[in-house]
């Protein structure tokens, strides 16, 4: 089967990259903005594209015939959509538009990931059944784009997840693991909020249960995170614990001592049990997905010598 995958330079776009050119039943088009950013890849089919571009999409699904499309591009920085909400609304909304005007026509199956803030966390952990109740611009755009997708004629599969972490060969952005192993490293001072809990996903994780989406042709929506709910400063902890890493400069502080512009769902977290049915989805604890992430660190920076 032919994968069409879009944001291919992001974390979850590089996992998806580094996954499925190892699997030879299928056939990979790897696409995002500007040039390939990833660690080099013999035979990776790589093209610029711009989702944007309604008339660019459109020519080229119409070209490449893909089976399914992964859909990993998303504008996902929560104060940057709160403050720039036409540059939202054209990356979350309007390229879904895109995206399934094509897959309607060519009859393409699409798997679109989604996010735990189309919810308002009074409620939280969430199961797929739950309502979405968008506080920020990000979560009302990604909510809008799932309703997009649900108007779809044909099979479609929207994975909804949250604070994925990794790492990849080059990084455009960092993450919470990485923002606070470098952190305490240096041992920078800093604030961590005690009042969010998420359910914290290993992009690996979340990239196998895309694939395993792709692969199996669900219709309907499916939550994937990690097993764990734990409020964002437990988490930190936790970094800190498993790297023997100081946490005198770590200090926890509430939600609003930070002053974002984006207001924050203060508990999320994914009930998991029917992607685990479905996908047969088997997520790594927090202590299991870092010592994937401190291998991956060593071997990068062996690479970089």
């Amino acid at each position: 089967m032919k994968i069409l995958v879009t944001g291919a330079n992001g974390l979850l776009g590089q996992k998806l990259v580094t996954k499925l050119i190892n699997q030879p039943q299928h056939q990979l088009l790897a696409t995002g903005r500007g040039v390939w950013r990833g660690e080099d890849l013999p035979g990776l089919q790589y093209q610029s594209l711009d989702i944007e571009d309604r008339q660019a999409v459109l020519d080229l699904l119409q070209k490449e015939r893909p089976g399914t499309i992964i859909h990993a591009a998303a504008m996902t920085q929560v104060d940057l959509c709160e403050t720039e909400r036409g540059a939202c609304q054209r990356a979350n909304v309007d390229a879904v538009k895109h995206l399934c005007e094509a897959c309607q026509t060519l009859g393409i199956y699409l798997v679109h990931v989604s996010t735990d803030f189309i919810f308002d966390g009074e409620g939280g952990p969430y199961d797929e059944a739950a309502q979405p109740k968008p506080i920020s611009v990000y979560g009302h755009s990604k909510w809008e784009g799932e309703k997009v997708v649900m108007q779809l004629e044909h099979p479609w599969c929207i994975i909804r997840t949250g604070l994925v972490y990794g790492v990849t060969y080059r990084m455009s952005r960092t993450n919470i693991v990485l923002w606070a192993h470098q952190s305490l490293k240096e041992n920078k001072e800093i604030r961590v909020v005690d009042d969010q809990f998420r359910s914290p996903t290993l992009a690996e994780d979340l990239a196998e249960a895309c694939i395993a989406a792709a692969e199996k042709q669900p219709c309907g929506v499916f939550h994937i995170s990690g097993p764990e709910i734990m409020s964002v400063f437990d988490m930190v902890q936790r970094i800190a614990a498993f790297f023997g890493l100081s946490i005198e400069t770590l200090s926890q502080t509430d939600s609003s001592s930070l002053n974002q512009p984006a207001k924050r769902p203060p508990r999320t977290g994914l009930v998991i049990e029917k992607a685990k049915k479905e996908l047969g989805y088997a997520p790594h604890k927090l202590e299991e997905g870092l010592a994937i992430v401190q291998e991956q660190m060593r071997s990068i920076a062996q690479q970089s010598l």
